[in-house]
């Protein structure tokens, strides 16, 4: 995939001190203070291109272009001092990496490892790929460009931003139905994006800006998973040494480059670090993370575990497993931390509680509790709940950003349908919208048979996957009242209201304090103009008042 980029011999001066490779796909930040390097991506979501634009745009040409002299002075002096020296050259960075070179690689004391780490953008990986980094639950937090607000029909060097496996494509004999196919997504993603604009107009009283919005959000079903977004995260060594282990011998041949250009990236940020991902035992349990998969896909096969596909026609969600004794659950560990009582002990004393006396523990457990954003305490971990869900797979990326949880998906795929916007019915475009997305579908059972990994690139957002999540209580609650508020996308909003209607059948006493928004919203909303501009002015004076 090629790059974006066109720097200017001036615009890689100023890059190079602060990133590792200013023309790759992979880079990784260096010599910024926090807030810079968290600010800047933070606008993975919503900025419509590379991070290291926005860096140049908004962090050093305002400063070297400004009025301020001796600011502009400051940092010229510091670019200077980063190009001829840097931090490693004048402190003692050999003796921090022999430290690790010993206790890390030598003695294996993976905990170290948690102490640092460091931020990385990847320009242009597909949404497969994205998906299966973010899979990753502890020690990586990734922010993700949004198919909701950023237009993604533009192209680059004349091609449309879309992931090809050339070398695995031109095997299975699908390169040129694989470009076409997808080609023919984006154009009518293109398409459709004035004649909804104009339908969206005439329908809503909004400002054009948030219409246009609505408009990349209601289109972004026709998006394939091959789709190029951009990825910011920040990483402890030890999970970005485990991403290298994951996807070093993955059979998806993006994978596996991905391993190989961020293992280089990181060799110049924290070589030390990665000293074991080479070695013998490394190579075996990147052999084991790949091989166990290959190795129950060919037993299913043999065996003819999966004959039949079961299809859901719908989205739809279903609880299927939950703890009858979730409450008495509960009770016993809000008491359990006031008490010197054994948990058999407190588990007998809320078993015999009455409703109303279970009521009012729990009452004063969540007592004063307002806001969503207020966490319920950890009582509420002692009980699971499982919940199997199918969705459309633009819906369930924000799901998905729910890691601390268990969830396991089944592959991407065209076998449980698509959904279709209700403004695309009403604007009249649904003959359109269906047509492309059925190519799609046509492409992919072909390819499916052939490799149900690689026919993954082909599947658009608008179809179903679906996926499971085993979630404590207190998840429950952090989910659903985060994913029912306003602000949210319409689809997932009716998926976590069904948890919860379901979870109330089966848990009334539990359901009846989860702060849940059952209203409809048709467009996202994200309080009025005059409420975010008075918490914006005061959040600027308590930043004064620090400085």
């Amino acid at each position: 995939m090629e790059t974006p980029y066109n720097w200017s011999e001036k615009d890689k001066y100023y890059l190079e001190p602060f990133v590792t490779n200013p023309d790759g796909l992979i880079s990784v930040l260096r010599n910024l203070p926090p807030e810079i390097a968290g600010a800047l991506c933070s606008r993975a979501s919503r900025a419509s291109g590379s991070l290291l634009e926005v860096f140049l745009k908004e962090y050093i040409y305002p400063i070297i272009n400004g009025e301020d002299k001796v600011l502009s002075e400051e940092l010229e002096n510091t670019v200077k001092f980063f190009h001829e020296h840097g931090f490693k050259k004048i402190l003692n960075n050999q003796r921090a990496q022999a430290f690790y070179a010993k206790w890390l690689s030598q003695y294996g004391d993976d905990s170290i490892a948690q102490m640092t780490g460091t931020h990385v953008v990847f320009w242009g990986i597909s949404q497969v790929a994205m998906k299966f980094i973010e899979d990753q639950r502890i020690g990586l937090e990734p922010i993700e460009k949004s198919t909701r607000y950023v237009n993604f029909g533009n192209k680059v060097n004349g091609h449309y931003l879309y992931h090809v496996p050339e070398d695995d494509l031109r095997r299975t004999g699908f390169f040129e139905e694989y470009e076409r196919t997808l080609d023919h997504l984006f154009d009518t993603y293109i398409r459709l994006m004035p004649p909804l604009l104009d339908w969206l107009k005439k329908n809503y009283e909004e400002k054009e800006s948030i219409l246009e919005k609505k408009a990349f959000d209601t289109l972004r079903g026709l998006l394939p998973m091959a789709t190029l977004g951009q990825l910011a995260m920040r990483g402890n060594a030890q999970a970005l040494e485990y991403l290298i282990n994951r996807t070093a011998k993955h059979h998806l041949s993006e994978l596996r480059w991905i391993s190989g250009a961020l293992k280089k990236e990181l060799d110049e940020e924290i070589p030390s670090l990665l000293l074991r991902v080479n070695d013998e035992p490394a190579q075996k349990y990147q052999a084991y993370l790949s091989g166990r998969h290959n190795s129950v896909r060919k037993y299913i096969k043999e065996e003819n575990l999966s004959q039949e596909k079961t299809i859901s026609g719908q989205p739809s969600v279903k609880l299927v497993e939950y703890d009858k004794d979730a409450v008495n659950k509960v009770i016993a560990g809000i008491l359990f931390e006031h008490t010197h009582e054994s948990w058999e002990n407190l588990l007998k004393t809320a078993s015999s509680l009455d409703e109303t006396g279970k009521k009012k523990i729990i009452s004063s457990y969540l007592s004063g509790r307002s806001e969503r954003w207020q966490k319920v305490g950890r009582a509420f971990e002692n009980s699971y709940l499982r919940f199997e869900i199918t969705m459309n797979i633009g819906a369930y990326r924000d799901l998905h950003r729910h890691r601390m949880m268990t969830q396991e998906r089944q592959l991407f795929s065209a076998h449980h349908g698509y959904d279709m916007p209700e403004e695309i019915k009403e604007a009249g475009l649904e003959g359109e919208f269906s047509e492309a997305l059925e190519k799609a579908r046509e492409l992919f059972f072909r390819m499916e048979k052939v490799d149900p990994g690689l026919a993954q690139y082909t599947v658009p957002l608008a179809y179903r996957i679906r996926f499971f999540e085993w979630q404590n209580l207190r998840q429950m609650f952090w989910e659903s009242e985060l994913r029912t508020i306003s602000q949210g996308h319409p689809d997932y909003r009716k998926i976590e209201q069904e948890k919860w209607r379901v979870l109330k059948e089966k848990l009334p006493l539990i359901s009846e304090f989860i702060l849940v928004d059952m209203n409809d919203y048709k467009i996202a909303r994200r309080g009025t103009e005059e409420q975010i501009k008075k918490k914006e002015e005061f959040l600027i004076n308590e930043l004064k008042k620090k400085k």
